[in-house]
């Protein structure tokens, strides 16, 4: 005799765990890995084994590619530098560019809330002599034109702001940073990994001059990525940061990964192909979910400008909740605290403290990214199962008892035991 075991009935569409960290990692599309198969058995050859056909079918196989990337973001095939990632795409970009262009100058200027990708690269250059800029971003989580203009020097080689933060899905005034950096002949360089294939970027109408992207940011593989580099007007020089056999135009040597150019050339065709329909999708169900939280719960806050956004990006803070105990309570859902995901403390996020957020509430963040394979019932499920938490929470709270009695807790003085 079998015993019937209590399960909870899941709504239709829904499969736990749920995943809703598309910031992170997305994952790879069917049609994807369907493309790059072959490349890893059949067709396994070297791009740069010019001698016979199996080097040659990998060397289309990479061109083609190429060309998928290159229409994605208006450029041309050949404007394209395949590497491993964004992150030594941005490296390549910023040490590359200082080392070519130091004899015209030595300052850089970034943003207080890039990717550490950019901003320890930028660290590392000052150990070097190089003088780095750090704009700070307004409450919006948007830097202000009028700070940058004031910046830019004679001595200026360089700006880097990425075009879309990856923990508010903040979008930057990309083409108005680009007219400004070529009206005043500096090079402009854009982390583009959370943007590209998701909002459109256009590399000539917006003056973008480098551009780092990554395949696995849009449902390609992981340990791919590529720099775009202006050819003309102006024409733009990087120095290697990888020396070997001289690949790719010279700037990165290394056998390429064939089959993880071939997702990524893929993964960029389906987005140029789908991005119009998936972003107004995505953005209804994260404007769904913002409205279910919002009506069932007092105190929460929108992190970053809800009008220049990614359309699956949803930063918000649950006060008087701690992030890491919500995080447990809701650990049938994928998504990111705002705590640094970048080292084992439980240091409130860096972008979070950029916008003027108090540590209690960058704590009490939840960054939700909502991708390709959501649906609304997820979405849902997700937003019942975060308010059913927080009210939980909120109960064991004094904190919250006492801001619902009219306390001020700013007028309170905490005596140490």
């Amino acid at each position: 005799m079998t015993t019937a075991i209590n399960t909870v009935e899941l709504p239709a569409g829904v499969t736990l765990p749920i995943y809703m960290d598309n910031h992170a990692t997305s994952p790879l599309d069917p049609r994807v890995l369907e493309a790059m198969l072959p490349y890893f058995t059949q067709k396994f050859g070297n791009a740069a084994s010019r001698n016979h056909s199996f080097g040659w079918e990998a060397e289309q196989a990479v061109e083609n590619a190429r060309e998928q990337i290159a229409k994605l973001i208006g450029a041309s095939a050949k404007e394209i530098i395949f590497t491993s990632g964004a992150t030594e795409s941005n490296n390549l970009a910023i040490k590359g560019i200082a080392e070519m262009y130091s004899e015209r100058g030595n300052h850089i200027i970034t943003q207080v809330t890039e990717h550490k990708a950019v901003l320890d690269t930028c660290k590392r250059l000052e150990k070097y002599g190089y003088r780095v800029t750090y704009l700070p971003v307004k409450s919006d989580g948007l830097i202000d034109m009028e700070d940058l203009k004031r910046a830019i020097d004679d001595k200026t080689i360089l700006v880097t702001i990425m075009a879309a933060n990856n923990e508010i899905g903040v979008i930057q005034p990309i083409a108005e940073i680009g007219k400004l950096c070529h009206e005043k002949g500096v090079i402009f360089h854009t982390d583009g990994v959370q943007a590209v294939g998701k909002v459109p970027l256009d590399v000539n109408a917006m003056n973008i001059d480098v551009l780092s992207m990554t395949a696995h940011k849009l449902y390609g593989p992981k340990g791919v990525g590529a720099l775009y580099v202006r050819r003309r007007n102006p024409r733009v020089q990087i120095s290697a940061q990888i020396d070997g056999g001289g690949h790719e135009r010279g700037m990165r040597s290394g056998t390429l990964n064939v089959p993880g150019i071939v997702g990524f050339g893929k993964a960029c065709e389906i987005a140029r192909e789908e991005m119009t329909t998936e972003a107004a999708r995505l953005q209804t169900m994260r404007d769904r979910l913002k409205h279910m939280l919002e009506s069932e719960l007092d105190y929460v806050e929108i992190n970053g400008s809800m009008e220049h956004r990614l359309p699956g990006n949803l930063n918000m803070s649950f006060v008087y909740v701690e992030g890491e105990s919500l995080l447990m309570g809701i650990n049938d859902v994928a998504v990111s605290s705002g705590s640094a995901c970048t080292s084992a403390t439980l240091e409130p996020s860096y972008v979070l403290k950029a916008l003027g957020l108090g540590d209690d509430v960058a704590h009490s963040s939840i960054r939700f990214g909502l991708g390709r394979f959501n649906n609304d019932a997820e979405v849902d499920y997700v937003a019942n199962k975060v308010i059913g938490i927080v009210k939980k929470l909120r109960e064991l709270s004094p904190l919250y008892e006492m801001v619902k009695e009219g306390i001020d807790l700013s007028k309170i003085e905490w005596a140490a035991h």
